[in-house]
């Protein structure tokens, strides 16, 4: 069953930032995740959240979601995200296939 990685982030240094956003994507590509969608364009609909990004993951698994977060690929690039922003991230698990 799928699994949905929601970043909320409010970059505080864009210029370290930016070589995070070079590095990161490569990393959940080589653990079977995939960008469903990511940046500032965001219009609030309810509440008061107003989140600078967002980024949406999704992986085939939530086993790969740990995998890739924990990876040494992504723990050498995690500490420059935490540096140049306040982020939070949750895992989502996706509803099982319905049958057609």
């Amino acid at each position: 069953m799928a699994v949905y990685i929601i970043a909320s982030i409010d970059i505080t240094d864009p210029e370290d930032y930016q070589e995070y956003a070079r590095q990161a994507g490569a990393t959940v590509a080589q653990y079977g995740g995939r960008y469903l969608a990511r940046g500032s364009q965001i219009e609030s609909i309810e509440g008061d959240w107003k989140p600078g990004r967002i980024a949406l993951l999704e992986f085939p698994t939530a086993e790969q979601a740990w995998a890739w977060y924990n990876s040494p690929e992504y723990s050498a690039i995690r500490g420059i995200r935490q540096r140049a922003s306040h982020s939070h991230l949750i895992l989502v698990h996706g509803l099982p296939e319905q049958p057609a």
